[in-house]
C-alpha cells in the first residue's frame, strides 16, 4: 500500500505596502501573526524584517513562499496590492515536481487530501485523455478512453469548438469524469500538466481569491476549472503523467483518436 505525508494547509494575506527603488515592502498576516518583508522583484532579494513564529514559518517553507513571489508579474507588484495565498507543511515539493510521481487528490468524506505517492497497484477504473486542436483547420477533437479494473476498454470521441489544445485536454478530463460520474476511484492518465496540476496545486488559491490569479487576474476558462473541480466532489483521483508520444499504448490511441475527430469537426468558432 502505498504511504504519504499529511500536510496542513496554513492560510495567509498578503499586502503591498510601499516601493522604493524596486524594492516593495510587504506585509504578511493570518489569523494570530504578522510580519514584514522587504523584496526587490529584479534582483529576486527576500529580507525578513520582524522575528516571530510566522517569520520563522515563511523562512521554513521559503520555497513555495519565493514561488509566490517569482510568478508575479513585475506590473502586478504596486502599492495597495492585496492578495490571500496558501502554504502546505509538510509539502515535499520535490517530489510534486516529479513527472514520475503521481499526484493524488483525495476528496471522500468532505475531505480534501492532496499528496504524492511513487507508485499505486489499486485496480481501479483508468482514464486516458487527449485533446488536439488543427491549427490549419481551426477544427478541434477529443478522446477519451475508459480502462475497466477488468482490463476492457470503452473508447469516446468528442468534437470541440475550443481553440486551445490546453483547454480541450481540460474539456476530455471533464468528459472523463461526466462519464464515471458514479465512479469513486479513478486514476487520470494524461500529458496534460495544465490538467495534472491545475486541480491538485493551482486552484487552491484561486479559489481563495475568488478564481484570480497571484496577478490579479481572473483565471482563464473559469466555468471548466470550476465543473472539472465540482466533479472531483467526494472522488479519489490519481493524476498520472505519461509524456507525449512516448508510444505509450492507450495515450497514443487517444491522441491518435483526438486529432482524427479534430479533422472532422466542424470549424472552432470565432473567439
Amino acid at each position: 500500500m502505498a504511504s504519504f505525508t499529511a500536510m496542513k494547509m496554513h492560510l495567509f494575506h498578503m499586502k503591498i505596502l510601499d516601493e522604493e527603488n524596486g524594492k516593495f515592502l510587504i506585509s504578511i498576516s493570518n489569523c494570530e501573526q504578522a510580519t514584514t518583508i522587504s523584496f526587490h522583484y529584479a534582483e529576486k532579494e527576500l529580507r525578513f524584517l520582524n522575528e516571530n513564529k510566522l517569520s520563522e514559518f515563511l523562512k521554513d517553507h521559503e520555497f513555495q513562499f519565493r514561488k509566490l513571489l517569482h510568478v508575479k508579474k513585475p506590473e502586478t507588484f504596486y502599492k495597495g496590492f492585496e492578495l490571500k495565498f496558501s502554504i502546505r507543511e509538510g509539502k515535499d515539493v520535490k517530489s510534486f515536481n516529479d513527472l514520475n510521481q503521481i499526484l493524488v487528490l483525495d476528496k471522500r468524506n468532505g475531505k480534501d487530501k492532496n499528496y504524492v505517492i511513487k507508485n499505486s497497484t489499486k485496480k481501479i477504473h483508468e482514464l486516458y485523455v487527449d485533446g488536439s486542436f488543427l491549427s490549419d483547420r481551426k477544427k478541434g477533437g477529443m478522446a477519451v478512453i475508459i480502462k475497466y479494473p477488468d482490463n476492457t476498454y470503452d473508447l469516446r470521441t468528442f468534437k470541440s469548438f475550443e481553440t486551445s489544445s490546453c483547454l480541450i485536454e481540460l474539456e476530455a478530463a471533464i468528459k472523463g469524469l461526466e462519464l464515471l460520474n458514479d465512479v469513486e476511484e479513478i486514476r487520470l492518465i494524461t500529458d496534460s500538466q495544465y490538467v495534472r496540476k491545475g486541480l491538485t496545486e493551482w486552484i487552491i488559491n484561486w479559489k481563495l481569491n475568488e478564481w484570480h490569479t497571484a496577478n490579479g487576474e481572473k483565471v482563464k476558462n473559469i466555468k471548466h476549472w470550476k465543473r472539472f473541480d465540482a466533479l472531483s466532489s467526494n472522488k479519489y483521483i490519481e493524476f498520472k503523467y505519461v509524456k507525449a508520444h512516448s508510444q505509450q499504448f492507450e495515450n497514443t490511441m487517444a491522441d491518435l483518436y483526438a486529432k482524427d475527430m479534430a479533422r472532422n469537426a466542424k470549424p472552432a468558432r470565432a473567439r
